[in-house]
């Protein structure tokens, strides 16, 4: 018999962890080639990892929300040796011969034994700095405590200049310029060094470990969040903390593009077997409003500004569990109507049904959210980090509207919605911010009702 690890494979070009979340086998289970054996977690994207061999689970490496790092062996399966031949005589075999094989099957044993000893000491020793704690280090951080032999105890006690008090790359890098292990006056640099960004963040801690205490009833019943809603919430409070937010308002007649998509929606689904929703039209006014407008497209690390040469939209799609998620549209700006319908349905489909990969949410610019698929007019959407500004789209209404002609004004009723754009106003003033919403607002006025796609 022989032994194979089954790894963690890479997910994305950014995802270098998943959290184990469920194992979908259990050791001794037999394992079909492709068959899912554990599900795993990225920051947002639940994924199964499929095994590439036929045999039995005899090993589980780790267990649930435990951490692993891309190419760790999460699992050991025993398959099936080759060149096995079966023998086809019935007659038994000497004392001599029994001896043999029962000697050669303890040396296999002994093998399979210590091959599985092997991985658990290098998987133990991967794990040296671990996320078991209430602190959460990025793969960078501990790489970095690896290569530079710093231990978890001495990293838990290193004080950190990042959000919730977390060790940042530059807060490491100062602690082993300053002569790192055992010096407690380093890890005391550290500490000055960081004071005024930990100011910044430690309201957010304050504030969790002040929080009012919740009462509970015999009727009440307690429900614990999912790992999902967990870290949506971690992330809006972050969010909130961080940025500046400020938002602008505008009212947007679409009377020409409701008229427009009622003629043309039946032939474009006959022809390209796509729904044709707003949605890829917002995102085509967007994407254009934000060549106009670059400096909506950026991001904020530290005290410099990056700004993005791609333009990558994420489109927040609702979950049947109620939470949500952000998958992204690569080059949006190179996309026609067309395309960005396929990329719009594509996305939204596979969120509701889990099939999408961490790649598909990663590398967003800029986040447009649609408050009005549940009937909002309008909303204050909390900026997605690490972008700076965030749309949202209001629902679409009938609305009475004065129209101005050259021979006069006049009562009309009209289709009419309200854009709800939030900003940092750390780097996006007033005049962008408004400049940019109206710009949006001006491709979608100025629909060609003739167009054709």
């Amino acid at each position: 018999m022989a032994k194979f690890e089954l790894k963690l494979p890479k997910m994305g070009e950014s995802v270098a962890e998943a959290t184990v979340t469920n194992w979908l086998k259990e050791v001794g289970d037999t394992i079909e080639l492709d068959e899912p054996v554990v599900e795993i977690a990225t920051d947002k994207v639940d994924s199964e990892v499929p095994s590439e061999v036929e045999g039995v689970l005899v090993e589980k490496l780790f267990g649930p929300d435990d951490v692993v790092q891309v190419g760790q062996t999460i699992a050991i399966i025993e398959t099936s040796a080759e060149g096995v031949s079966s023998s086809s005589n019935s007659e038994p075999k000497e004392e001599t011969e029994d001896s043999s094989n029962d000697k050669e099957v303890e040396t296999a044993a002994e093998e399979a034994e210590s091959l599985v000893n092997e991985v658990k000491s290098e998987v133990s020793a991967n794990q040296t700095i671990s996320n078991d704690g209430e602190r959460f280090y990025s793969p960078l951080v501990k790489n970095i405590a690896q290569q530079e032999g710093i231990s978890q105890d001495e990293l838990d006690k290193l004080d950190g200049s990042g959000l919730e008090g977390r060790v940042t790359k530059d807060d490491i890098l100062a602690y082993v310029a300053s002569g790192k292990k055992g010096k407690e006056e380093s890890a005391s640099s550290a500490k000055k060094s960081s004071e005024n960004k930990r100011a910044e963040t430690s309201s957010v801690d304050n504030a969790s470990k002040m929080a009012t205490p919740v009462s509970v009833n015999g009727a009440d019943e307690i429900i614990q969040m999912s790992r999902m809603g967990k870290m949506i919430s971690k992330h809006m409070v972050a969010s909130v903390q961080t940025s500046a937010h400020v938002q602008s308002f505008i009212e947007v007649d679409v009377t020409a593009i409701w008229n427009w998509r009622e003629r043309i929606k039946g032939s474009f689904q006959k022809r390209e077997g796509e729904k044709l929703t707003f949605t890829p039209i917002f995102m085509e006014a967007v994407a254009k409003a934000i060549r106009d407008f670059p400096m909506i497209n950026i991001a904020v690390d530290g005290d410099t500004i990056i700004k993005r040469k791609n333009i990558n939209l994420g489109m927040a799609a609702a979950l049947p569990d109620g939470n949500l998620i952000v998958p992204v549209i690569r080059n949006a700006d190179q996309l026609n109507l067309v395309g960005m319908a396929k990329a719009v349905n594509d996305l939204a489909t596979r969120a509701r049904m889990g099939k999408l990969k961490p790649d598909d949410t990663q590398g967003g610019t800029y986040t447009v959210t649609n408050v009005g698929t549940f009937g909002s007019i309008m909303g204050t959407p909390i900026i997605n980090q690490p972008q700076v500004a965030i749309l949202a789209l209001g629902a679409i209404r009938k609305v009475p509207a004065v129209i101005e002609t050259p021979e006069g004004d006049f009562i009309g009723i009209r289709h009419k919605m309200f854009l709800s754009h939030s900003y940092d106003h750390r780097v996006v003033n007033g005049a962008l911010g408004g400049q940019f919403v109206q710009r949006v607002a001006q491709y979608l006025e100025a629909w060609d009702s003739s167009r054709e796609v």
